[in-house]
């Protein structure tokens, strides 16, 4: 008896043989129809060809079958292999035409050229329908290639970046034409769609918005980047954001082209710099995004008003910043530059290696292949002015004593992954003995402030939800300076702007019943609800996402920025102050702003511009915020007005 194990083995094998035997070579007809389904797939372009071919074959032979015969209507005689022709072709073309034949042969004859065209009429035409339908959709998915040179790229998407454009567009609107290309994963009529609503019509400014990946090194030639003028990188804020980045960086970077490229990355770590200099060298100018955000909120919440310093000075609508050579001034000092210009205002030196010295020493020498850097309002506006000392009103300038700093109290309320930072980065501004407090709703056993490494303040965390009217009440909050209120990122915008909305309100009006007036600054998301914070008060919000889209567009238009930037928000070195008037000059009589500068000069400061108080709450002046005013106009200070201006304290 067989084994089953051996039956079953013996089965499949007779099965296998089966099959190999019941094979067969494969005929002229199947050759035929296997070249037939290869031909049909090679889509609309080629079966127009091939139809377009079979309807000439269809008419040639059909013409020359009636000359041969000698078919021809009733009367007429034998038609000539052209008069065959164009006869087939008209009643291929047109199925009246047959109507006026004569001669049932004939009519039999011209009806079945009628049957055959109408098949490859219809044919031509549902092949061009399918075509163009399929043409569309594929310009609907944004995959066609643009051809542009000089334009920006912008790669990725995220709310960033319609303040972006919109800054792009007055950087360039000098230019006559303009071309923004966007590629990201979103789809494009969304795209567009959000893009029109948002920043409707911008003049000489064209939008070219493309699908596709910005890692991926074909699609990046789809939006012709090898060409483009400068690019910049869109940072996903996920928890894989700044691989993506590198990703993106290193398929740039892999298409060669002759001149260097200019591209902007928003990174969130610093721990992506090394892997980014490693791979775009001098290429690629990153913006630290958390590390930045941090330290503009804890300067904003120090000083009231900087906020808005920081947006007149970043955006392109006013006064923006310039390098440019000056060698009439070789030799000169700073302090001989700071007196130099009457529409322009010095703040700094860039040295020869590209070194950022903002606020240098008074008696700093300007040395050759050195640059000043300005704030002006265009580049072609940096002109230099004759300067009489007379001009200097000596007698009014006094020189205040430093008051000695005092210890600082401030309130975190929320949390997201820039609290530990923003710690840390107050405790290089704050003196010895001030406290810290974060109230956000983990349970107090999540969180572990006691293992920062703080030199002057102590941190601490309280459990409570910063929305809860309650909570705000148990905080005793006139017994703080400073209160940053901090935006919700796992929220959508809407919904973490509406929670911030709700905590500011809060603490405005408890600050208005208890008569205490607490600095506060609070974090926002999205742009658009910038009005709604203005209800609350004009100078206690930053729109975090505003400001990196602010500077992006700067350092795209000027590379050099980004160094300057990284310089200004350092706690080391000069930054932005905002400080009383009469700590300068007296405040009895109207002075020219030449004054002005003097007396800063005198203490190692660079004036940059004044604040008056009277026009805090006027969005239309800039809420009292007045940055390189002319230095010969006279302007009468109040004593509550401050003086804008760069300072190592």
């Amino acid at each position: 008896m067989i084994p089953p194990s051996l039956m079953q083995k013996l089965i499949n094998g007779k099965r296998f043989r089966g099959k190999v035997n019941s094979g067969r070579v494969n005929s002229f007809a199947d050759q035929l129809r296997y070249k037939f389904d290869n031909f049909m797939s090679k889509g609309t372009i080629a079966l127009i060809g091939g139809l377009a071919l079979v309807c000439l074959a269809f008419i040639l032979v059909t013409a020359f079958l009636v000359n041969l015969v000698g078919i021809a209507p009733e009367g007429s005689d034998r038609l000539s292999v052209p008069e065959a022709i164009w006869g087939v072709l008209m009643r291929t073309l047109d199925s009246g035409t047959v109507g006026g034949d004569t001669g049932w042969f004939f009519r039999l004859t011209m009806l079945f050229v009628t049957f055959g065209g109408i098949f490859v009429v219809s044919t031509l035409i549902g092949l061009l329908s399918s075509g163009i339908d399929a043409k569309l959709e594929d310009l609907r998915k944004g995959r066609s290639r643009v051809i542009e040179t000089d334009h920006i790229v912008i790669l990725g998407w995220s709310l960033q970046i319609f303040t972006l454009i919109s800054e792009l567009a007055l950087a360039n609107s000098n230019r006559s034409d303009t071309c923004i290309v966007i590629l990201s994963e979103g789809d494009k009529v969304q795209a567009e769609t959000a893009l029109q609503d948002t920043l409707g019509k911008l003049p000489r400014i064209r939008l070219v918005y493309r699908t596709g990946s910005p890692s991926n090194i074909a699609d990046l030639g789809i939006v012709s980047i090898q060409t483009a003028r400068s690019i910049i990188v869109l940072n996903p804020a996920n928890e894989h954001s700044d691989a993506q980045v590198v990703k993106t960086l290193l398929a740039i970077t892999n298409i060669p082209r002759s001149l260097p490229y200019h591209i902007v990355a928003q990174v969130q770590t610093s721990k992506t710099l090394d892997v980014i200099k490693l791979i775009g060298h001098h290429e690629v100018e990153p913006l630290m995004t958390n590390d930045l955000i941090s330290r503009i909120v804890v300067q904003t919440c120090r000083q009231s008003g900087l906020s808005i310093v920081y947006m007149d000075l970043l955006n392109f609508s006013g006064d923006e910043i310039y390098f440019k050579a000056e060698p009439m001034l070789q030799g000169k000092t700073y302090g001989d530059a700071l007196l130099s210009y009457n529409n322009s205002t010095v703040i700094g030196i860039r040295r020869s290696d590209s070194a950022i010295q903002l606020n240098p020493p008074s008696s700093t020498r300007l040395q050759v292949d050195e640059q000043l850097i300005f704030i002006s309002e265009d580049d072609d506006t940096i002109h230099l002015s004759s300067y009489s000392e007379s001009w200097i009103d000596h007698q009014i300038i006094q020189q205040a004593e430093r008051k000695p700093a005092e210890a600082e109290h401030t309130l975190i309320l929320g949390w997201n992954d820039r609290v530990y930072h923003i710690i840390q980065q107050l405790d290089q501004y704050v003196a010895h003995g001030s406290t810290v407090t974060v109230v956000a709703g983990f349970p107090a056993a999540e969180v572990d402030l006691s293992a920062e490494a703080l030199q002057r303040q102590m941190a601490q965390y309280q459990q409570g939800e910063p929305t809860d009217r309650q909570v705000l009440e148990n905080l005793h909050l006139s017994k703080y300076d400073h209160i940053i209120v901090l935006c919700n990122p796992d929220l959508e915008p809407e919904q973490s702007d509406a929670q911030t909305l709700m905590t500011l309100l809060h603490l405005r009006d408890i600050a208005n019943r208890d008569d205490h007036n607490y600095q506060i600054v609070t974090e926002m998301l999205d742009v658009r609800n910038q009005t709604l914070a203005q209800v609350a008060r004009p100078d206690d919000f930053v729109i975090s996402e505003q400001i990196i889209s602010l500077m992006m567009a700067q350092v795209s238009e000027q590379k050099s920025i980004n160094a300057l930037l990284m310089d200004l928000f350092n706690p080391e070195g000069s930054e932005i102050y905002l400080k009383p008037v009469q700590d300068y000059v007296k405040s009895d009589r109207p002075i020219n702003f030449y004054t002005v500068v003097e007396a800063a000069r005198q203490r190692g400061e660079s004036a940059i511009g004044y604040r008056r108080k009277a026009d805090a709450n006027n969005m239309a002046r800039s809420y009292g915020v007045v940055l390189n005013p002319p230095k010969d106009q006279l302007v009468e200070f109040k004593p509550q007005d401050v003086i804008i201006l760069l300072a190592d304290s």
